[in-house]
């Protein structure tokens, strides 16, 4: 394994050096009047070296060097950029005079990312990283002044290339000399990082992904706000590469947060990403003179998305919280002008991401290497909510994202699909009028955000074994993407009418069997794919001309209230199929009685396997808080929201949920199992109609979707340290601050089960 990582070293460091003796000749031997490489053939250089490092540096990635592959990531998308910018150059797209302007703005970012990458690296006394960050850095700051003042500084910018060119052949060539050699001749500098390093790296997570991400947002804030300031006329086609690059990126930083288990990390660079093909698209059309117009309704969403993702995040870390609340004002800035990215306001908020995303770049880089952590307020929130009645957080947990069916470990990506299918909703929404269509910025929202990051969400539900939720994801993907380009790309006027109708009655038909086989295995999901079917009739009614006005503005309010529509039908009695952090389960009202026995009937639940009560919040528990410890009251805390389930006694305190005589399903005669889930839907419908009754959704007798050796892998010894945690903390004397007395239980009765529900 430590060969492994050191060639993926070597891999970098000798693409860095490619990459900086192309630059270093490119820059040395060409004058102002001609190029000595010419600029398409230099950009597609550049091209091949940025995707070598993007591979070197996701390896390094998922690997232990998390500032390496910061760093060659980093440059990956600097070359990325300026190669494509140079293609532009090459094929005529962008005019001598206008190379200057595409440049600056990313140069620019990239200069004052790869100084701060560097400052953390001399800090933590990494030389070699140190040396190729700020020489490179240097170089994009010398070659701003020579694009600047023609000629200054070329010389200067191939001195700083040729130090980098040096250290990677040395530093590259030296290990992989160590790897062939196994270690026989090891080159003086050159030798495997120490084991405390790496496992000072390690335990940082992921932060290098969270790291990448921050750059391109100073990439993509920088070339909004040079504008502004007067340092290029206006946002322009020179631009896009810039922006794209920078939605590429995250797009990848979001599938890596998936693969770390950060949801929160993954849905926040999902939603950027979508901002920066936006931005870009909007620069495009400035080449063939179409300003693009920014309805209101969907970056008012966007805002209300992030402000939402916001309120999770603080619990993360009150900066990052902090951080995601300035795109909260972005997207407001769009939606009040109409000109979006192309107006004063939008900029200057650019202008105030561009200053705070660089002092989080800096915070995140240097908590990713330092035993020293800067504190980022992970706490201060937390306290906060805790004195509140009635709400718990939920704890970031890894292992409640384990796949279903023992394939690749992924995080749980429907938060993000279900967001987007609400923008691609909503953007759909915005009349044309008699105006271009390629005018009214609705194409990226629907395209990118309903198509590209839904197949993006089906592709990672399938590589967790969820069947339903890809088949859904990657088909409603497929369908927002036809639907955008032609009905937003210009196409619309030539194939509106029968040719399109049976295009989209197609999918209508496929929706067909995906609400029917979501009839029998879940209710929410039957009620979503319903209400797609009635956006496809609307498709459908429109292509023939013949749609009722407020029919697509009614489907979309619709959609966005299914959720909603499922509690309802919970606290009328019905009874719902719903997936969970574990196995499918068949839940019931406990205020419901009715609806408890009917769930019991429909399952003929064997004695053996009786139903379980499911919470919500701990404080729901505050009826019989009398009957438990605080030593178990602290274990529930520290253990929830998790798949582990609370065993205690039963008793008349059961009918303050609303039970009756339905009591007698739920547990044993002695004893009943409560649990509070960690998934989203079920917890927000438990919030919704109070406590519920649960049973496995699979016929008694037989399997589960998991085994319970596989349950016992996953969860036994971490249940085991969460309740050594809890007893050292009353050992030393900490209680729990929510509940203040002191009666401890016999032994017996403080039993906590780590149990997979059935």
């Amino acid at each position: 394994m430590a060969q492994v990582r050191s060639l993926h070293v070597s891999i970098g460091m000798i693409t860095i050096s490619g990459g900086s003796l192309l630059l270093l000749v490119h820059n040395y031997a060409s004058s102002p009047e001609k190029a000595f490489i010419p600029n398409t053939a230099l950009g597609i250089l550049l091209l091949i070296i940025a995707v070598l490092l993007a591979y070197a540096g996701i390896l390094r990635s998922l690997s232990h060097g998390r500032l390496f592959a910061t760093l060659c990531l980093t440059l990956s998308a600097l070359w990325c950029g300026s190669g494509l910018v140079y293609i532009l150059a090459g094929q005529n797209v962008l005019q001598p005079l206008e190379l200057r302007s595409a440049l600056i703005p990313g140069l620019a970012a990239f200069t004052l990312a790869l100084l701060i990458i560097g400052s953390v690296a001399v800090i933590e006394k990494k030389t070699v990283l140190f040396l190729i960050a700020v020489g490179i850095s240097l170089a994009c700051a010398h070659q701003i002044a020579g694009l600047v003042a023609a000629g200054f500084g070329q010389s200067a910018t191939a001195a700083n290339y040729l130090l980098v060119c040096l250290l990677g052949v040395y530093f590259g060539f030296g290990r992989l000399l160590s790897t062939i050699t196994h270690g026989k001749v090891v080159p003086p500098g050159t030798s495997q990082q120490s084991k405390t390093g790496v496992k000072t790296e390690q335990n940082q997570g992921c932060s290098d992904v969270a790291s990448v991400g921050l750059v391109m947002n100073l990439l993509s804030a920088s070339v909004l706000a040079c504008p502004l300031l007067g340092v290029v006329p206006t946002l322009f086609v020179g631009h896009v590469p810039w922006l794209w690059t920078a939605g590429v990126f995250q797009l990848g930083a979001c599938v890596l947060l998936y693969r770390a288990m950060d949801t929160l990390g993954a849905t926040f660079y999902g939603f950027v990403a979508l901002l920066k093909f936006a931005e870009g698209y909007s620069a495009l059309l400035t080449f063939y003179g179409i300003q693009t117009d920014s309805p209101v309704p969907f970056p008012v969403v966007f805002s209300l998305l992030f402000f939402t993702l916001a309120l999770f995040s603080f619990q993360k870390s009150f900066l990052e919280g902090l951080y995601h609340l300035f795109f909260v004002a972005y997207c407001i800035a769009l939606a009040v002008e109409p000109q979006g990215f192309f107006q004063a306001g939008t900029q200057g908020v650019q202008g105030a991401i561009f200053v705070v995303s660089a002092g989080m770049l800096s915070l995140t880089a240097y908590n990713m290497v330092s035993t020293s952590m800067v504190p980022t307020g992970s706490g201060y929130f937390k306290a906060l909510v805790s004195r509140l009645q009635g709400i718990t957080l939920r704890a970031q947990d890894k292992e409640q994202h384990s796949p279903y069916l023992g394939y690749s470990k992924y995080a749980d990506a429907e938060v993000l699909g279900h967001a987007c299918s609400v923008l691609a909703a909503f953007a759909m929404t915005a009349t044309l009028g008699d105006r271009n269509p390629l005018s009214v910025l609705v194409l990226p929202w629907v395209v990118v955000a309903g198509g590209a990051l839904q197949l993006l969400c089906g592709s990672v539900a399938f590589s967790r074994g969820k069947s339903l939720e890809s088949t859904v994801f990657i088909l409603y993907g497929m369908m927002w993407t036809v639907w955008g380009l032609t009905r937003y790309a210009g196409l619309y006027g030539e194939t509106r009418g029968f040719n399109l109708a049976v295009g989209i009655i197609g999918f209508i038909l496929f929706n067909s069997l995906v609400i029917v086989a979501a009839m029998f295995l879940n209710l929410a999901w039957f009620a979503y794919a319903l209400t797609f079917q009635l956006i496809l009739i609307s498709f459908l009614l429109d292509a023939l001309g013949v749609l009722p006005f407020g029919y697509d503005i009614g489907v979309t309010i619709l959609f966005a209230s299914s959720v909603q529509q499922i509690a309802e039908i919970m606290k009328n009695g019905g009874i719902c199929g719903m997936p969970t952090d574990t196995v499918y389960v068949l839940v019931a009202a406990c205020n419901r009685p009715e609806a408890v026995v009917k769930a019991y009937n429909v399952k003929k639940a064997a004695q053996d396997r009786p139903m379980s009560m499911w919470i919500s919040s701990i404080k729901q528990l505050e009826p019989v808080r009398h009957l438990l410890s605080p030593l178990l009251l602290d274990f529930m805390e520290a253990a929830w929201p998790s798949s582990i389930s609370m065993v205690i006694p039963r008793g008349p305190w059961m009918d303050i949920f609303g039970l009756g005589d339905a009591a007698k399903h739920i547990g044993t005669p002695q004893s009943i199992a409560i649990r509070n889930p960690d998934c989203t839907v079920a917890t927000y419908l438990i919030s919704q109609v109070g406590p519920i009754a649960v049973t496995s959704a699979n016929p008694t007798g037989e399997a589960d979707t998991t085994h319970h050796n596989q349950v016992y892998a996953k969860l036994g010894n971490k249940v085991l340290k969460i309740f050594e945690e809890v007893q050292r903390r009353h050992q030393q004397g900490q209680t729990n601050p929510a509940f203040e007395y002191d009666l401890v239980l016999p032994s017996t009765q403080r039993e906590a089960n780590p149990a997979n529900e059935a």
